[in-house]
């Protein structure tokens, strides 16, 4: 079978390892691997509200898929086009792969032209598919689709050698730096702590928000911490591996998140969670056979709660080895990449033909 999977330009490019990018690098290659003819075409643009030049090379991209073809576009795209999208639903078979609402990535400038587009396009989809049931209950709730038509595919995770000997209060946080990530609520969080033996790195791409940038290297030297807190910048591959190969904890002080990749791939390498309790980062922690979570949730946008949990993190040995115990026992149970791109490919292939009108919209 063949799909045409319709993706932001650059998803492929290392620099930009954002969780969209890493999932869709995944699920193409998972899917060629798998024998389908993937055909790969990128769409410049600033998406998710890219202007009128990036919305007229949308357009001139689907009119030129054949009728009857299977359609796999990143929601990035798709959500802000419906106009673009919709002359083209009904010819073929068009599936929106939305790793997170519009209204997760407009928290601080929620703009209503957008979100309607969204409704649209989702509405208008042979099918929808999200990376965590929390988003597929955003998605029901906000938009009203059939939950026959909304599927979850959660993002896999590599599984690695976990180290044997952490180094004791190395603290790690990875994701773009930007308020949404609550690299911020960290900092105030770690501004009590001086007096314990600690180090983080914060790794992730420090060009996206360059204001909330500043602010944090503001506030890290004010504290006096420019020894102790690393503003990395993007690490991939080797490094990012020997990043969380050694530290001890991973913190996720997000604000909003639809599942938090950077959790599971540091349970992947063994390593406990400190995470909000928001979005999908519940499901991502998830928890071992006898329902012992490995790591602790805090309640967001709170950094006097993170504050005491890092505290009992770096002070309590018998604690720490309770939680590492648990996160090596979850590390067993991830799934992995393949399971993703097989749920994919099984939501591809239960597409009704194009031009066939959903059963929801019928009259």
């Amino acid at each position: 079978m063949r799909v045409h999977a319709v993706v932001p330009a650059g998803f492929d490019n290392p620099s930009q390892p954002t969780g969209g990018n890493i999932y869709d690098r995944h699920v193409c290659a998972g899917l060629a691997a798998a024998g389908w003819d993937v055909q790969v075409t990128t769409v410049a643009g600033a998406w998710p509200d890219p202007g009128p030049a990036a919305h007229a090379g949308l357009a001139r991209i689907v009119s030129a898929i054949p009728d009857g073809e299977t359609v796999l576009i990143d929601g990035l795209i798709a959500s802000p086009s419906a106009a673009q999208l919709l002359p083209h639903t009904g010819r073929t078979r068009m599936t929106v792969l939305l790793h997170m609402p519009l209204a997760t990535i407009l928290d601080a400038r929620p703009d209503a032209r957008l979100q309607r587009s969204e409704r649209t396009a989702l509405r208008a989809a042979a099918g929808v598919i999200v990376t965590s049931e929390w988003t597929r209950q955003q998605v029901l709730t906000r938009y009203a689709i059939p939950a026959r038509r909304v599927h979850v595919a959660r993002p896999g995770a590599d599984r690695v050698t976990a180290p044997a000997r952490p180094v004791p209060g190395h603290l790690i946080c990875v994701g773009v730096l930007g308020r949404h990530k609550g690299q911020d609520l960290l900092v105030e969080a770690l501004a009590g702590l001086g007096d314990l033996n600690w180090h983080c790195v914060l790794a992730g791409p420090l060009d996206r928000n360059p204001d909330f940038v500043e602010h944090l290297r503001t506030r890290i030297a004010r504290l006096g911490y420019g020894h102790r807190v690393q503003l990395a910048g993007v690490l991939t591959g080797a490094a990012l591996s020997h990043a969380y190969t050694t530290a001890d904890l991973l913190v996720a002080p997000s604000r909003s998140e639809t599942y938090g990749m950077a959790v599971t791939e540091a349970l992947a390498h063994g390593l406990p969670v400190i995470a909000a309790a928001v979005g999908g980062l519940p499901e991502a922690l998830g928890s071992t056979a006898n329902g012992t979570r490995p790591g602790q949730l805090i309640p967001p946008g709170d950094p006097a709660a993170l504050a005491a949990a890092l505290r009992d993190w770096l002070g309590d040995e018998h604690h720490r080895h309770r939680l590492r115990t648990a996160a090596r026992q979850r590390r067993s149970t991830l799934r992995g990449w393949d399971q993703t791109t097989q749920e994919i490919a099984n939501v591809l292939g239960q597409q009704p033909p194009a031009g066939m009108c959903p059963a929801w919209r019928r009259p």
